[in-house]
């Protein structure tokens, strides 16, 4: 027997956290945070662009490939069967995870992007008319812009941006004032992926809903540092990604009230998502079966299901405050370093940094800290449109994870400080 055959027979083991939030037992979870880079321990501060994957999620993931691999919804042998029931117990416990209603309301998809691309072309296709109007927000993702461009330059819609002040805020008054009679859905991220800015969902909700517009929230920057709840929110769609919340890439959810799934037509034809088919006529199945035609990424969703799990035994509570703790030290030792101007400072706002250095450009910044070891992002972050905002081409970015801590950001303000010298 493998060693890995061994490792997967054992019963993966909880984190004790009864005596609080221990950091250095979370890292040790993550087999990734003790490589080396150009032989320099690794500091990873890049999980808002990908998240790095605890040992219970890659063991997930091994364990199907090993003992359970097969179709789903498609066979009657036992491993098909097996794999259908561990696929239809990470969509359960998705469910839980956001605290939707039913279970049909999640639907598997390959990603954030995937997610709002499924809603423009269904219920965008559908409710969106010439003369109408689509609301999002000066800070939003491309993920979040471009379907809509898309949607109205289709229907004659005309697309509206809600701005955002210098902090990095989103103006309420001017997105409740943007909100007409012929605003048909309001799109807006939960948190920025380049701001950090945690938005007021709930009263977004309100205002749009008092004027009888639909809300898709992007949930892809919120769902691994904030207690999420579809239905306090109140939303009508919920879009996240797996890879940002410790799970693993190619898969992701949108959750959507189960009225609206089903008056929605099916996005994409194949396989799972009919009833039956003829040449004359084919009848689509019900919600969520019908948005996920062909095979879909079964294993990906079952590492997506440890992953929830993962984050269920840290507690978004503790995962919250511990990050919260590690962002207060982050913006007061950035603060210290010459030249640096941080870019978004809302006061709610979660752990990502965004940051300029005077006269060097950013992607130098990342090159120098790759050298130390140091993982950060650099550019647009692909948000353009917010770059303009603030006057800039691109930002250098560290955002922080459940495994981030204050010495992380000593070597960061370290390794700025190397920077400097070469380019100053």
């Amino acid at each position: 027997m493998s060693n890995l055959e061994t490792s997967l027979q054992t019963p993966p083991k909880r984190l004790d956290l009864t005596a609080g939030y221990d950091v250095e037992r979370v890292r040790q979870a993550f087999p990734i945070l003790a490589e080396t880079i150009y032989g320099k321990p690794l500091i990873y501060l890049d999980s808002a662009a990908t998240s790095q994957k605890p040992q219970a999620v890659i063991d997930a993931m091994s364990r199907f490939f090993l003992k359970e691999n097969a179709n789903v919804h498609r066979g009657v042998h036992f491993l098909s069967v097996r794999a259908t029931e561990e696929y239809e117990k990470a969509r359960a416990k998705v469910q839980r995870f956001l605290n939707a209603e039913h279970v049909e309301e999640i639907v598997f998809v390959r990603g954030t992007t995937e997610a709002i691309n499924l809603v423009a072309q269904t219920l965008g296709k559908t409710q969106v008319h010439a003369g109408d109007e689509v609301l999002i927000s000066a800070m939003e993702h491309h993920s979040n812009i471009v379907p809509w461009q898309m949607l109205c330059e289709q229907t004659g819609a005309h697309l509206r941006v809600a701005p955002i002040d210098d902090a990095g805020e989103l103006l309420l008054d001017e997105l409740e004032r943007l909100i007409g009679p012929r605003t048909r859905l309001v799109a807006v991220a939960h948190v920025s992926n380049v701001l950090g800015t945690i938005n007021p969902i709930q009263r977004i909700v309100e205002l749009a809903h008092a004027r009888g517009a639909r809300v898709l929230v992007d949930g892809a920057q919120a769902a691994p540092h904030l207690r999420l709840d579809v239905r306090a929110l109140g939303c009508d769609f919920y879009a996240l990604s797996g890879h940002k919340m410790y799970g693993p890439t190619g898969v992701g959810v949108l959750y959507g009230r189960r009225e609206l799934l089903e008056a929605m037509p099916p996005y994409q034809g194949g396989g799972d998502m009919i009833l039956s088919v003829s040449f004359e006529k084919t009848l689509y199945n019900k919600p969520p079966y019908r948005f996920e035609a062909g095979t879909p990424n079964m294993a990906g969703a079952i590492g997506l299901g440890a992953a929830i799990d993962f984050l269920g035994e840290l507690g978004a509570e503790a995962i919250a405050a511990h990050e919260q703790t590690v962002l207060s030290y982050a913006q007061q030792a950035l603060a210290a370093v010459p030249g640096l101007r941080l870019i978004g400072t809302a006061p709610e706002k979660v752990g990502v940094l965004s940051f300029v250095l005077d006269g060097i450009h950013p992607h130098d910044i990342g090159t120098v800290l790759d050298r130390e070891g140091i993982a950060i992002r650099t550019g647009h972050h692909c948000a353009q449109p917010l770059m303009q905002r603030f006057g800039l081409a691109a930002t250098a970015r560290a955002s922080l994870g459940c495994y981030s801590t204050e010495q992380d950001i000593d070597a960061l303000v370290t390794g700025l400080a190397k920077v400097r010298e070469l380019f100053q």
